[in-house]
């Protein structure tokens, strides 16, 4: 069943192409006079990356994010003419193939004889033979023209080994300057949080502790009640700075604890064939701890929902919830969240419109 499902893809795939071939032709005849155009040079982008995405290839690794002042796009749309021609002639050849075999079948099924050639038990055996290698010989080139296809474009549209280096290197000194930033703010975050909650509350606790040393025995029980709000908020800031069930128990667990605490229903899917790497299970534990609390103290959620899941060689880490809306991914949080995504070669999506409800999405490589 999957090989059928392939077959008829790679057959979509490869018709498509066909048609699109024509289609590029004239669109190059077209803007070729106004390539250096900043509408022809988009417009070009956009077919090629339509035509990556028809064969499976990321545009943003081809470097169709923006258009290019090279003019490669034109020139790819050019130069797979003869090929997306070649895709055509070998789908006619197979739609003709079929056909026929058809019409033989259905003529010698009934007895009858086709185009003057009766069903004599030689006659069947060769032509069925003739039909398996010439079928054979299609589908070969089927697969020929497409694995054709994607080399040109890999060819043509992906940057020089060169350029792809430097912006590797550029990418890794962004995520390595945005991973001290994060660093730090969460290191200023939890000196404040300690100088402005735990800090004051120890001060109190001390001054209601020597007031009942001189012998007002009824503020004992105030006592009491500041040295355990004291140890909560101390479990707190040592549970975000890294929660020690994750390493004991897992990301499940350490997620289960989240929604605990969360104040609002919290439902954790965690489905994973087994432990991520710890740099990839730390992220994924953060990205959702963050995502919660920020739906609970700033979009006023009502429900949360925390998802991951395995998808091909991916961890995807996904929390909806249905507040308000309008989170700023720019925003000091959720920016610092995007730096230790990027720092594992991770995609970190936020998706909040006005009025909500929010989704984020967190993809880490874990293969």
């Amino acid at each position: 069943m999957r090989i059928a499902v392939s077959g008829l893809r790679l057959l979509g795939a490869v018709t498509l192409g066909a048609a699109t071939a024509l289609a590029g032709l004239v669109f190059v005849a077209v803007a070729l006079p106004f390539g250096r155009r900043p509408w022809a040079r988009e417009s070009a982008r956009r077919l090629a990356a339509l035509e990556a995405r028809r064969l499976r290839l990321d545009p943003g690794a081809l470097g169709l994010g923006a258009a290019r002042e090279d003019g490669q796009e034109l020139r790819y749309l050019a130069a797979r003419l003869p090929v997306g021609v070649l895709g055509g002639v070998v789908v006619a050849l197979l739609g003709i193939g079929l056909w026929t075999g058809a019409m033989l079948a259905w003529s010698w099924g009934r007895g009858l004889p086709f185009d003057g050639m009766p069903p004599t038990a030689p006659l069947v055996a060769y032509i069925s033979l003739a039909g398996c290698v010439l079928l054979f010989l299609d589908l070969s080139g089927l697969v020929g023209v497409h694995g054709l296809e994607r080399r040109l474009a890999l060819r043509m549209l992906a940057p020089d080994p060169t350029e792809a280096l430097r912006r590797r290197i550029d990418e890794l000194a962004e995520s390595r300057a945005g991973v001290l930033a994060a660093v730090d703010a969460e290191r200023r975050r939890i000196e404040r949080d300690l100088h402005d909650g735990l800090q004051q509350r120890l001060v109190a606790l001390s001054m209601l502790a020597g007031r009942a040393r001189r012998g007002r025995t009824e503020l004992l029980d105030q006592v009491h009640e500041q040295a355990q709000q004291a140890l909560a908020e101390l479990r707190e800031v040592a549970w975000r700075v890294y929660p020690s069930a994750l390493d004991s128990l897992g990301l499940a667990d350490a997620l289960a604890g989240v929604a605990e605490r969360a104040g609002v229903p919290v439902k954790v899917v965690c489905e994973l064939s087994g432990r991520p790497p710890t740099a990839v299970e730390t992220v994924s534990y953060f990205v959702a701890s963050e995502a919660v609390t920020n739906a609970v103290k700033h979009a006023g959620a009502g429900a949360v929902t925390v998802e991951v899941r395995e998808r091909d060689t991916m961890i995807v880490v996904r929390v909806h919830d249905d507040g308000v809306g309008g989170a700023n991914p720019a925003g000091g949080g959720l920016s610092g969240l995007a730096r230790r995504v990027a720092a594992l070669d991770g995609r970190f999506t936020v998706t909040s419109p006005a009025g909500g409800p929010t989704t984020i999405t967190a993809e880490l490589p874990c293969g």
